[in-house]
């Protein structure tokens, strides 16, 4: 009789065990990582510009962890809960077996201890970003948007915002992110936004990235000298343009890895509201981008969700209502490309 308690014991644990309900964590911890020490005329220290980094390893974890890089004024909030409470990448891909590397860059969140003077003040500029990040023209929301409608969701939206300490520096971003695959060794780097420049330079720097994904990039997309086309030259309302010239030899290193990238819904087809049709063209350049490497021996894949039957995506897709469907797309690409 206690055999059959214990048995039946054991049976119970490991049905919780499996249950999709429950996250079994064999390891996780925090670290900064790259940065710089400054020494001022008396010998006194600064330590800044390094990036602070949270991770989690599942029980048996897959081969490649999965880095995530998140975009302009946001932190490694952008792949926790979604601002509607559920789970976002963080959790879904630690289901899924993947170890996780939440990233602060460097000068911003948890790793805001930049090495410039700096002043912050106030903008007020969160309807501007309501119709930038496409979740519609503000205050009304697009139909069918991949958005909760409760006001407490906006609310937690516009709180993930976070400000930059110092300038954005790409290679100072770049550094510390290569400095952290250097660290743990082969990944695959997942980017957002504005960190998708971030993952075009960070690949030059280490030898330990096996895929880049990246979700609706913009902004230092490398082309060869003399070929940046048209849509790459026109100025952003940041006031730079979209593409950057380098050498063939530098082009060529995006042919070594295998490269998607994601684009949402809601792509204008006139530039009426310019902050939402720069994504338009970044689709367009994209493509173009794409098309050049490929003819290159290169594997980059462009997917726009509507196109493939995701409708409604943000500039947001992994915190969108149906993040599951996006996180779906991604495994499955991983799969095809034998990196999971």
């Amino acid at each position: 009789m206690k055999r059959l308690i214990t048995l039946i014991g054991l049976a119970l644990w490991l049905t919780a065990c499996s249950d999709s309900k429950t996250l079994r964590i064999a390891e996780q911890g925090s670290f900064a990582i790259g940065g710089t020490v400054l020494t001022d005329s008396l010998g006194h220290t600064y330590h800044g510009d390094h990036a602070y980094v949270f991770y989690q390893k599942p029980a048996d974890a897959r081969r490649y962890p999965l880095v995530f890089a998140h975009g302009v004024g946001q932190f490694s909030k952008t792949w926790e809960t979604t601002p509607d409470g559920r789970e976002g990448f963080q959790n879904i891909f630690l289901r899924r077996g993947f170890p996780v590397y939440l990233v602060d860059q460097p000068r911003r969140g948890g790793a805001g201890r930049g090495t410039e003077s700096v002043t912050l003040t106030p903008a007020f500029d969160e309807e501007i970003w309501f119709n930038r990040f496409r979740i519609g023209v503000w205050p009304d929301y697009f139909e069918g948007v991949q958005f909760s409608h409760d006001p407490e969701t906006l609310n937690q939206y516009f709180r993930q915002m976070t400000p930059t300490i110092g300038t954005i520096d790409f290679n100072v971003f770049s550094d510390a992110y290569a400095a952290l695959f250097d660290k743990i060794g082969p990944a695959i780097f997942v980017t957002h936004s504005q960190g998708g420049p971030v993952g075009w330079q960070t690949l030059l720097k280490t030898r330990n990235i096996r895929a880049i994904v990246s979700y609706e990039p913009g902004g230092g997309i490398p082309f060869p000298e003399g070929q940046v086309p048209e849509e790459g030259k026109v100025l952003t309302l940041s006031g730079k343009a979209e593409g950057i010239e380098v050498p063939t030899e530098v082009f060529m290193e995006y042919t070594r890895i295998p490269i998607i990238v994601y684009y949402g819904d809601n792509l204008p087809e006139t530039d009426k509201h310019p902050e939402m049709y720069e994504w338009t063209r970044r689709l367009r350049l994209m493509r173009r981008w794409a098309e050049m490497l490929n003819e290159r021996g290169g594997d980059v894949t462009v997917v726009h969700l509507p196109e493939v039957g995701l409708k409604g995506n943000t500039h947001f897709p992994m915190s969108d209502l149906n993040n599951v469907e996006v996180a779906d797309l991604l495994s499955e690409w991983l799969q095809k490309k034998g990196l999971d």
